[in-house]
């Protein structure tokens, strides 16, 4: 992949914040992610590419646009896999809260799993233990493991988790063991990196969450050099079979990063919507102005940008063609 893809990419997420920050706090999850989809839609046309969505918003019969199997870009340049997520946390927004977050993966054709929509078992960690872990493990051993690798008492490490009655087991067993818990409300690929970033201060991200979220949270570990491993939670016989037909022979097997993302070059790009983790919210300024705060990765080169950008709303064009 071209390295002017990356910005190009991340330009497409900016735009996708600035559509749906206005949504913040007015209880409208459903118009903030309408927002943050048409923006990221026409976006897309701008960017010298054929892509195809892979991970979207659903079915050609349940979204209007970004649905899977659709095709974006400009239709010239690489032919590559899209993952995205418009709206990272679309109850955040409704309700005013923390991490919510405007999110795209990109990687050459045929790389990218084509998750289905249903709950994913997930183990995410940092650079530090990366390939040291497994998901096949009992919880309280991958907390030893964890606390010796990282040369800590098991007292010491700090969880991150889904506060979800679902993890109502898992839980207990953090509790039992002694470790620091880090709820949270919502958010899942911002939970699945936060290990990657030392000052969030997060050992391990555990739990369940959604499936298309775990190959966007891959994609960004694979840039920041830590891992996630994934297992597929069917709940029924017809969710079964729908990981079969997209290709999932073993749905309850542990996926690796490379059944997820494959082996070659990855991008990956967020922007905040609401103050989170490791980005900042949009905030509007004087003057008709708004900052955005951004990362762009790539795995290749595992560069890592954080993008502060001040816009100018007026001269936003395809934003304003969205009112």
């Amino acid at each position: 992949m071209e390295r002017e893809l990356a910005l190009e990419i991340v330009r497409v997420t900016e735009l996708a914040a600035l559509a749906s920050a206005p949504w913040m706090g007015r209880g409208d999850k459903n118009g903030a992610d309408g927002a943050a989809t048409s923006a990221m839609r026409s976006m897309f046309d701008t960017v010298s590419m054929k892509g195809t969505v892979v991970i979207g918003e659903g079915e050609m019969d349940e979204a209007p646009m970004l649905y899977i199997g659709e095709e974006v870009g400009s239709g010239n340049g690489p032919e590559l896999d899209v993952a995205v997520d418009p709206l990272e946390g679309t109850e955040i927004v409704a309700r005013g809260l923390n991490n919510a977050m405007s999110v795209i993966a990109v990687a050459g054709k045929g790389n990218l799993l084509h998750a289905p929509d249903m709950y994913m078992e997930k183990l995410a960690v940092g650079p530090e233990l990366a390939g040291k872990l497994s998901l096949m493990d009992p919880l309280e051993v991958t907390l030893q493991k964890a606390a010796v690798h990282l040369h800590k008492k098991v007292a010491d490490l700090t969880v991150m988790i889904l506060d979800r009655s679902r993890h109502e087991a898992m839980i207990k067993t953090l509790r039992k063991v002694g470790v620091r818990i880090k709820f949270l409300s919502d958010g899942d690929v911002a939970g699945a990196m936060a290990p990657a970033f030392p000052e969030a201060g997060i050992d391990l991200y555990v739990g369940s969450g959604g499936a298309p979220e775990g190959v966007l949270a891959a994609a960004a570990l694979r840039c920041l050099g830590g891992e996630l491993q994934g297992r597929l939670m069917p709940s029924d016989a017809n969710e079964y079979k729908r990981c079969v037909e997209m290709g999932i022979e073993d749905p309850y097997r542990v996926l690796t990063m490379e059944d997820m993302i494959g082996s070659e070059d990855v991008i990956f790009a967020a922007t905040g919507v609401t103050p989170g983790e490791f980005l900042g919210g949009v905030r509007y300024l004087s003057e008709q102005r708004a900052e955005t705060h951004s990362i762009v990765m790539r795995a290749q080169t595992r560069t890592i940008r954080f993008i502060r950008a001040i816009h100018y709303l007026p001269n936003k064009k395809l934003l304003n063609e969205l009112d």
